[in-house]
């Protein structure tokens, strides 16, 4: 898990091939190839190469060692930026960013391993189109235009070196027009007409550069990039997110501000008492692009003032799954552990230079992890409880002493497809509340309650009554099952997970019909699964939501009296994830609740994401993002005082300190 790349020398293959049996033509393999090792990415200025972003064509002979991992033949841009032709999941792929908020992409089958294959990728501002050995195979409708240029063409991978091909590539090409099926099937035959705007061949490698037939484009091996960019911003501009279009009034699946997405990252806050401070992190975005970056401040409970945000490093995505938490050790260390969502973009653990402080931090660690949830346990060091896709969303563990050398990746869970998780410590517990997706329904279902936990480092897994568990779990009907929900037709969303005074674990979650945005899917039931000492309680609280990702917090403030803060009103964009903020009390353990306040009234984007911070101070009680439900928009931070008072981070700043701004309800 933990293993770094090494560099590796380049070199060139010259080959000669029999000519490969389409299944209806002949193909004709050029004869000369570049050998790529795994390890380099070459990099060509976006300028030397002339794109119509209404009509281009792209095409590559390739042979790669394996097909089992992403590949990238040529692409421009971040990941889901501009185009990207390359082998992902089992197919290779022409994506195009064919609209601010989107892109598309149309497939053919994955090449023969050791087999040189020629594929071609075509988009005409309409219509993608991927061919196959001069065969057209798969097209796929994208009005739009190509968008989201970088300021370089990858050749091999991708701009931050990851999706690196291992194998060979030959005959690049570039047009900056779309050809015709004819054209395509005489390129493949070994045709040099008609004459491509750009192509990369054998002969053009000399070693340390690949230059294009006319010498006018070259290719030089992109330097493994600078991680960590340590500057400071001018104002606090969260990211905004979609996902899964719906084709309907709602939009999309999910969508907003999301800058403190996802229930499954924690946490996003922590109160150092130590400086009178509630260090933070987010998902941030730049002014001028919606690309996500990993932002760091604090809030001076001292001063009431907050500094210009730290710009930790750039996620080259917009994925706010990708989005960053936040976590100090024992010395005052400030960490962030930066996500990436499944195992196309690497993530990163970063540690403050000196302790309390955001000036500047040191790389830790890079390799993979999603939806990652780090526990420093006291007199041990780091339990880091997170997910890895392979073959399903796998619940798993690492343990460090010092955040840099970390144990090998060890697996806890996956029933069905996998789960989502959400975990939280008491003294030396770790307790993991998830719930899972049964193989025949897919990943949007996703149903049942689990819990279960260690107090012995990870060594040991248990169910809350002490029943020692045999990880990995499998089973759906394993005794870690709190609540059974798949034959009731219910799916479940995780929200917050926290304990009582003596250590027993109380889940906050959301119940709903259907996974679709909208009214049929009512209701949406908050509802909360106590531990007594002898049984779960399932507690439903009587407060509905129209959305299944409204997320807030949960707050135990004695064993009877616990606090709800969240998105549970209608915002104005209904049944959108977020809404209007409320704060609901209950003093006899969940049974009963009322709403005490709304926070927010006449908000013009939906309020999502209530995160609780760790040692939550009474005057950073929690704290969101909000952005418009069912289009981009920009997204603004906020936080609130336990009297349900909000304040706005400034979204511009002219000074180097400001004040947050007091929103009237």
């Amino acid at each position: 898990m933990f293993a770094r790349s090494s560099w590796l020398v380049w070199a060139i293959v010259f080959t000669m091939a029999s000519a490969y049996a389409a299944p209806a033509g002949a193909v004709a393999f050029p004869g000369g190839s570049v050998a790529f090792d795994g390890t380099t990415v070459f990099e060509v200025p976006t300028e030397d190469v002339p794109i119509n972003p209404r009509a281009l064509t792209v095409m590559a002979w390739v042979n790669l060692e394996a097909t089992a991992d992403s590949q990238v033949f040529l692409n421009s841009g971040a990941a889901n930026m501009a185009f990207t032709f390359y082998l992902f999941d089992g197919n290779v792929r022409m994506l195009v960013k064919n609209r601010a908020d989107g892109y598309a992409h149309a497939i053919a089958p994955p090449p023969e391993p050791g087999e040189w294959t020629h594929y071609t990728g075509t988009y005409d501002g309409e219509t993608i189109a991927v061919y196959m050995n001069g065969e057209l195979q798969r097209t796929r409708e994208a009005p739009g235009e190509v968008m989201g240029f970088g300021e370089v063409i990858t050749i091999g991978g991708l701009a931050y070196r990851k999706r690196i091909v291992k194998g060979g590539l030959a005959d690049l090409r570039v047009y900056d027009r779309v050809l015709s099926g004819e054209e395509i099937a005489a390129a493949a035959s070994g045709s040099v007409t008609p004459p491509p705007t750009v192509q990369w061949t054998a002969a053009g490698y000399g070693g340390e550069t690949w230059a294009s037939a006319d010498g006018a484009a070259v290719g030089r091996p992109m330097e493994k990039p600078q991680v960590l960019l340590n500057r400071r911003e001018d104002g606090y501009r969260g990211i905004w997110y979609y996902n899964q279009p719906s084709d309907d009034e709602y939009v999309y699946k999910y969508s907003g501000g999301l800058g403190t997405y996802c229930a499954k990252h924690i946490p996003f806050a922590w109160y150092a008492p130590e400086v009178n401070k509630t260090f933070f992190t987010y998902g941030g975005a730049y002014r001028d692009a919606n690309r996500l970056i990993h932002m760091v401040s604090y809030y001076d409970h001292e001063t009431g003032e907050v500094p210009r945000p730290l710009l930790l490093l750039d996620k080259q995505t917009s994925n706010a799954h990708d989005n960053p938490v936040i976590n100090i050790d024992p010395e005052g260390h400030i960490w962030i552990f930066s996500s990436s969502h499944g195992t196309s973009r690497p993530s990163y653990i970063s540690k403050s230079v000196e302790p309390h402080s955001i000036e500047a931090f040191e790389l830790m660690w890079e390799d993979n992890f999603s939806y990652p949830q780090p526990w420093p346990i006291p007199g041990k060091g780091w339990l880091f409880m997170h997910t890895h896709y392979t073959g399903g969303r796998a619940i798993c563990m690492s343990t460090s002493e010092d955040g840099a050398n970390w144990s090998e990746r060890r697996f806890l869970s996956r029933m069905g497809r996998g789960h989502y998780q959400i975990t939280n410590v008491f003294g030396q517990k770790v307790g993991s509340a998830y719930n899972y997706h049964p193989t025949e329904t897919g990943l949007n279902w996703r149903t049942n309650l689990y819990y279960m936990e260690s107090d012995d480092f990870g060594e040991t897994w248990k169910t809350v009554d002490g029943q020692v568990l045999e990880p990995i779990l499998t089973d759906p009907d394993s005794p870690c099952r709190v609540e059974e929900y798949e034959s009731k037709g219910l799916i479940v969303y995780m929200k917050d997970i926290t304990f009582d005074s003596s250590g027993r674990p109380i889940i906050l979650y959301l119940t709903s019909l259907g996974y679709e945005s909208g009214p049929k899917n009512m209701p949406r039931t908050w509802t909360i699964a106590r531990w007594t000492g002898e049984e779960w309680l399932i507690l439903p609280s009587g407060i509905v939501s129209d959305n299944n990702y409204d997320v807030g917090s949960l707050y135990i403030e004695s064993d009877t009296q616990w606090r709800l803060i969240a998105p549970t009103e209608v915002g104005p964009q209904p049944y959108n994830p977020g809404g209007e903020i409320a704060m609901w009390l209950t003093e006899d353990e969940g049974k009963t609740w009322s709403m005490v306040k709304q926070m927010t009234r006449n908000s013009i984007y939906n309020h999502t994401y209530v995160r609780r911070p760790i040692n939550a101070h009474p005057d950073f009680y929690g704290f969101w993002a909000d952005g418009h439900g069912r289009e981009p928009s920009i997204s603004r931070l906020y936080f609130c005082n336990k009297d349900g008072d909000v304040f706005r981070l400034p979204f511009d700043m002219d000074g180097e300190t400001a004040k947050p701004e007091l929103i009237e309800p």
